[in-house]
C-alpha cells in the first residue's frame, strides 16, 4: 500500500513537471523566439565550423570512417552535412541517405508508438502487462543467494504488485539485459538461447517472461527488454504488427521511408553504414547485427534502421510537442509528460549501480530528461535524449528550440564523441565548459 501511495504523489509531481514543460514550450512557440530565447542561445557559424571540424579530425585519428549530422534550430534546418565514408571497406562516401542501424534510439519510435494508444484509450499506464501477455502473471523475482551458505543460488519470490505499462516506458518492470552486471539473473539474460530461431515479438515476449526479473517492479531503473515487451503489448492492443502499426501511424504519414526493421530492397544495400574493422557490435542479440536479415522479430528496443533524414522528422514532431505538417501525433501534454523525469526523488527508485542516463539526468516515458546542468554549465533543464549502441544518438531541446541527430556506425566511439559534440555546441550558445 505505501509503494501505491509513494506513486500517486510521483503522478501528481509529474502532472507539475508536464504543466511547466507545456508552459516552456509554448512560450517558445507561440511568444516569439527573439523575445523568449535566452541571448546567446541561437547556433553560431563559428560553433557549426567546430563541429564540422571535430567530426573531420575524427575521421583523420580513424576512430571513424564517417557520419552524418543534422541540426534544427527555430524551425529550420540550419546545418546538415556528411562525412568521410559509410562503408571503409568500399570506398563508399558517406551521404544524407546512408541507411543506420540504430539500436536503442528504436525505444523512442516503440515509446511513441505506445503512447499514440494512451492518447486513444486504447491502453493506460496503469494497466498491468499481464492484461496484454498472461504469461506475465507468473513473473517472479530471482534473489541471488550465492554466498549464503547452505542456501541455493536464486531464489524465486512473488511480485508485490504487477508490471505496469508506465513500468516498461520508464524501466522500473525488473525487465533486464544481460550485458552489463554479474549478476545471476543478468547472466541468464545473457544466454545465447534466448535469441535462437527465427521468432517473432510473442514468441519473445514468452521467453522473456519466463526469465525471473532482476528487481520488485516499480524500485530500480534499470535497463533492459522493457521496450520490446512493450512493442508486444502495441500489437496486441491493435491487432497488427509492430511495423505494420509504426508504418501506419508514424513512418507514412512523417515520410520515413527508409525506417523498417531490416534493409528489404536489395537495391538499398550498398546504402548501409558499416563500422570499421574491429569495432562490430558484439553483444548476443545475434539475429539484430545483420540489417539485410530478414526477421520475424521487430525489436522495439533495438531493431530499427534508419537514415538521418527519417529520424530528423520524427524528433521534429517531438520537438513541436507531437505535431509536425498540420497533422497532430500525440497531444502535447502527453509529449510533456514523456520528457518529464518519472525516477525522481519523491518516487523512491533506485538508480544504482548502473543508471545510465548519467547524475544531471531522470528518465521520462522513453527517454533520459536533464533535471540539472552539468558542472560548470548552464545546459537546459528539460532536454530529452537518448542514443544507440552504434553510436547515434539524437537530443531535443525545447529551451533553446533545437534538436540534433547524429548518426555514426562506431560502437567504442559513440558515448565519447557524443558528449564531445554537445559541450561544442553549448559552448557556442554561451552554455558552458564541460562534459555530462
Amino acid at each position: 500500500m505505501k509503494r501505491w501511495r509513494t506513486e500517486g504523489i510521483a503522478r501528481r509531481c509529474l502532472a507539475r513537471a508536464a504543466l511547466a514543460f507545456l508552459l516552456v514550450a509554448g512560450g517558445l512557440r507561440n511568444a516569439g523566439a527573439e523575445t523568449r530565447i535566452p541571448a546567446g542561445a541561437t547556433l553560431s557559424n563559428q560553433g557549426i565550423e567546430r563541429v564540422a571540424d571535430y567530426i573531420r579530425n575524427e575521421i583523420s585519428a580513424g576512430n571513424i570512417a564517417g557520419a552524418n549530422i543534422l541540426i534544427h534550430q527555430h524551425g529550420k534546418r540550419i546545418y546538415s552535412a556528411s562525412f568521410g565514408m559509410r562503408d571503409a571497406a568500399s570506398g563508399m562516401p558517406m551521404t544524407p541517405d546512408s541507411i543506420f542501424q540504430i539500436y536503442s534510439m528504436t525505444k523512442a519510435v516503440t515509446s511513441v508508438a505506445a503512447m499514440m494508444l494512451v492518447d486513444e484509450g486504447r491502453l493506460s499506464l496503469d494497466d498491468a502487462v499481464e492484461k496484454f501477455i498472461p504469461a506475465f502473471s507468473d513473473a517472479r523475482v530471482g534473489v541471488d543467494l550465492s554466498d549464503e551458505a547452505g542456501q541455493p543460488p536464486l531464489k524465486l519470490v512473488p511480485l508485490k504488485r504487477p508490471i505496469t505499462i508506465r513500468d516498461l516506458l520508464r524501466h522500473t518492470a525488473g525487465i533486464t539485459y544481460g550485458f552489463y552486471g554479474e549478476s545471476m539473473v543478468r547472466k541468464l539474460y545473457a544466454n545465447p538461447h534466448l535469441y535462437e530461431g527465427d521468432f517473432d515479438n510473442a514468441e519473445f515476449a514468452e521467453r522473456i517472461a519466463k526469465l525471473p526479473l532482476a528487481d520488485q517492479p516499480g524500485t530500480r531503473w534499470d535497463y533492459g527488454h522493457s521496450t520490446d515487451i512493450l512493442g508486444r503489448v502495441v500489437e496486441v492492443v491493435t491487432g497488427q504488427t509492430l511495423y505494420q502499426f509504426e508504418k501506419q501511424r508514424l513512418f507514412d504519414p512523417l515520410g520515413m521511408g527508409n525506417t523498417a526493421y531490416f534493409v528489404a530492397d536489395q537495391t538499398k544495400w550498398p546504402l548501409i553504414a558499416r563500422p570499421l574493422p574491429g569495432d562490430r557490435f558484439d553483444r548476443p542479440l545475434v539475429s539484430i547485427r545483420e540489417p539485410t536479415m530478414k526477421r520475424r522479430w521487430e525489436s522495439g528496443g533495438a531493431g530499427l534502421v534508419s537514415t538521418i533524414g527519417d529520424y530528423a522528422r520524427f524528433a521534429e514532431m517531438l520537438l513541436n510537442r507531437g505535431m509536425l505538417d498540420g497533422r497532430r501525433y500525440l497531444k502535447p501534454e502527453t509529449v510533456a509528460l514523456m520528457a518529464s523525469d518519472q525516477i525522481g526523488p519523491e518516487t523512491g527508485i533506485i538508480r544504482e549501480p548502473f543508471y545510465f542516463p548519467g547524475p544531471t539526468s531522470g528518465f521520462g516515458l522513453g527517454f533520459a530528461v536533464r533535471t540539472k546542468p552539468p558542472p560548470n554549465t548552464t545546459w537546459p533543464l528539460g532536454e530529452f535524449r537518448w542514443d544507440g549502441a552504434a553510436g547515434s544518438f539524437y537530443f531535443i531541446d525545447p529551451v533553446d528550440d533545437m534538436f540534433v541527430v547524429f548518426m555514426v556506425h562506431a560502437r567504442s566511439q559513440g558515448s565519447r564523441i557524443q558528449l564531445a559534440l554537445k559541450t561544442i555546441l553549448y559552448e557556442a550558445m554561451g552554455k558552458g565548459l564541460r562534459t555530462d
